[in-house]
């Protein structure tokens, strides 16, 4: 299948109406950032689509006066990304900091025994923590709430830094697949050249998130849809044309990144144990 019949057909068969979608994200802002009484939202701009969208999300729940922009670039980082994330900032008129990570960074890998075969990953893995630990010091700084940026098909495959672009005190568009974070992206303004370069975690030039993760990701929507969605058997989506090894391998993939989707698991030993039997929604009820 053709790179554009792939979107088309992912585009079709995830389709949503922006308009109630943008209002119900914009809503779930609100609602968190109320309950949680921060008076700001803080937010990592990468310069990707879906930070950005975060952002425009944001600026219209609760005010662009009220968000906080942190770029947070290291020595690989890209130039274009910058220059888009200061877009983002320029078109809502938000508060912005620049605080760059190389330092460190490379303070952190200078430590370690094995500092010169530390490879791509793992020094990726190690920047997406430290920007959380900026974030949520910037949080602390300007009584803020860190706001997440995961989209579900990264989410559901664990393409994310455990702790690190995985954390948030909230997240509005962990339901919404890459497709479906495009198709929001373009029906409310994100500016069209961050819609549509190809996403990348920036952790070396030149890398992409569909290069290095051997799939695209429409295709990938389709078979996360059928295999989580409509709860598909393995089997019946193979049959309706999709390669065997590539849908096992997504397959495994969401298998073997539970541990990230779900808090530590606890021994229980006690009477209510914390997680499972004392387990309160977000919104705690006055009494136990």
């Amino acid at each position: 299948m053709s790179d554009d019949h792939a979107r088309s057909a992912a585009e079709r068969e995830l389709a949503i109406d922006g308009t109630m979608v943008a209002a119900m994200c914009q809503s779930f802002i609100a609602a968190h950032v109320s309950s949680t009484g921060a008076e700001r939202v803080v937010l990592g701009l990468s310069g990707g689509i879906d930070s950005a969208l975060v952002a425009y999300l944001t600026a219209a729940a609760i005010g662009a006066d009220r968000l906080i922009a942190v770029l947070m670039p290291t020595a690989s980082s890209s130039p274009s990304a910058k220059r888009d994330a200061e877009t983002v900032i320029g078109e809502l008129g938000c508060q912005s900091e620049l605080i760059p990570i190389e330092a460190p960074l490379a303070a952190l890998l200078g430590t370690l025994p094995e500092a010169a075969s530390v490879t791509p990953i793992r020094r990726g893995n190690m920047a997406a923590r430290l920007r959380m630990t900026t974030l949520y010091d910037r949080s602390a700084a300007h009584r803020g709430v860190v706001i997440g940026t995961g989209n579900k098909s990264e989410i559901l495959i664990g393409y994310s830094t455990i702790y690190g672009d995985a954390a948030s005190a909230f997240n509005p568009i962990g339901d919404l697949y890459k497709t479906q974070i495009r198709a929001l992206a373009g029906h409310i303004g994100v500016p069209r050249q961050i819609i549509e370069k190809a996403p990348s975690a920036d952790l070396w030039p030149g890398q992409t998130d569909e290069g290095e993760g051997g799939f695209d990701y429409p295709t990938l929507d389709r078979v996360l849809y059928r295999i989580v969605d409509r709860r598909m058997p393995i089997d019946d989506v193979i049959a309706e044309g999709f390669e065997r090894a590539l849908v096992e391998r997504i397959a495994d993939m969401v298998r073997r990144s539970e541990f990230k989707r779900q808090m530590p698991p606890i021994a229980k030993v006690g009477g209510r144990s914390s997680g499972s039997d004392y387990l309160y929604p977000r919104r705690r009820p006055n009494s136990d």
